[in-house]
């Protein structure tokens, strides 16, 4: 779905680490480490996480792409670590082993388990188990602090929050985002409204001890954004279109809204249009700043619900892919919420279609022809 910019990575949850490989970032961007380990960092916060944060403290090296601190135009790749590996020596080793290994039968309902081994003809859920794991969006998040210093060239902004842990809201509403993820990340479920989210964390205490997990919903908006980023001429042009694809890919995710949740009637919801102060302007953002599959120069929001993690300490029914006997489903470490995780990954997944639409419209493969080109143009 990307046009400029391509991403790939790879690596197991238990493996000996996760590589990344981003193609298409101009030349001439200044890159810190220390900028991406703080993203990295990010992710592996948040109140109701398991114990492996505790193993895993990520840290990003880089392998090529880069020279001096600045990018070369070829592709970058960077490296993770799993320190929680040399625990899985045997049930994640490359190559074969005399140690005999026990293998899962049992899927979880709501993973990737069934499928998976139906698709892929395994009699080990193990081999699913261990690439389907949100383990992976780790990279993702490495990649896309990349795009995020991008992003920062061209004065734009990624924020986000977590609006809803079960049926706990927060109905605070913002009306500058400027700093806000310098507050949002002091909470521990990156919640902007203190009193909800300590009733948030009772919440998440609730389903622990019931041995149980829960889901919520997040916000990420993007501010600074240019006109026509994006385009009506094709579907897969439309910036909509590239933001739902990456969105969707997050583990967990379900849906997404763009802007704000469907009036009854279009006088209710369509943002008005006035002239002033030598540019458009309107009065409302209910569109999310996306109109016709283009960027209107408001903020993009978003909204993003997330499911309750599939593995549960609570039992739930499965059936034995080997012998066909019910039983209760494969249990693994797990989080019990992840929610404020899942909105730094998705603040990642944005700067991915971001920087990929910013690229197709300005061109350029130094970032001063980037930069040029962004002036030249006028970004409003």
């Amino acid at each position: 779905m990307l046009n400029k910019i391509k991403f790939l990575t790879a690596g197991e949850s238990h493996g000996k680490a996760l590589i990344g490989i981003i193609q298409g970032i101009p030349s001439g961007l200044e890159i810190s480490v220390d900028y991406i380990n703080n993203e990295l960092s990010r992710r592996q916060k948040g109140y109701g996480r398991s114990s492996r944060m505790k193993i895993e403290t990520d840290k990003a090296i880089i392998l090529s792409g880069i020279r001096h601190g600045k990018t070369l135009g070829s592709p970058i790749s960077i490296m993770i670590e799993n320190k929680d590996h040399k625990n899985w020596l045997n049930e994640m080793n490359t190559e074969p082993v005399k140690k005999a290994i026990k293998k899962i039968t049992l899927p979880r309902p709501g993973h990737a388990d069934l499928a998976g081994v139906k698709k892929y003809d395994f009699d080990d859920i193990r081999n699913v188990i261990e690439r389907s794991s949100a383990r992976e969006t780790a990279m993702r998040v490495a990649l896309g602090a990349i795009c995020k210093i991008f992003l920062l060239e061209a004065n734009i902004n990624i924020s986000s929050r977590v609006i809803s842990i079960g049926s706990i809201i927060d109905k605070s509403i913002i009306k500058d985002y400027k700093d806000l993820n310098t507050t949002i990340d002091n909470s521990s479920l990156r919640c902007y409204d203190r009193n909800i989210e300590l009733k948030m964390i009772k919440e998440i205490d609730k389903c622990n001890k019931k041995g149980d997990t829960i889901g919520g919903k997040i916000e990420v908006i993007a501010t600074g954004m240019p006109y026509g980023l994006g385009s009506y001429i094709q579907w897969d042009k439309k910036i909509s279109t590239i933001i739902g694809s990456l969105m969707l890919s997050i583990n967990a995710f379900k849906s997404l809204t763009i802007g704000s949740e469907l009036s009854v009637l279009g006088s209710d919801y369509h943002d008005q249009i006035s002239w002033s102060n030598d540019k458009f302007q309107r009065d409302s953002n209910s569109a999310g700043g996306i109109e016709g599959g283009m960027s209107n120069a408001n903020p993009i929001i978003l909204t993003m619900d997330m499911k309750p993690l599939s593995t549960l300490r609570k039992s739930l029914a499965s059936t034995d892919i080997k012998t066909k006997e019910s039983k209760s489903a494969h249990k693994e470490r797990s989080d019990i919420c992840a929610v404020p995780a899942a909105s730094i990954v998705a603040e990642s997944m944005l700067s991915f279609a971001l920087v990929d639409t910013l690229l197709d419209k300005f061109g350029g493969d130094s970032m001063k022809q980037f930069k040029d080109h962004l002036n030249l143009s006028g970004k409003y």
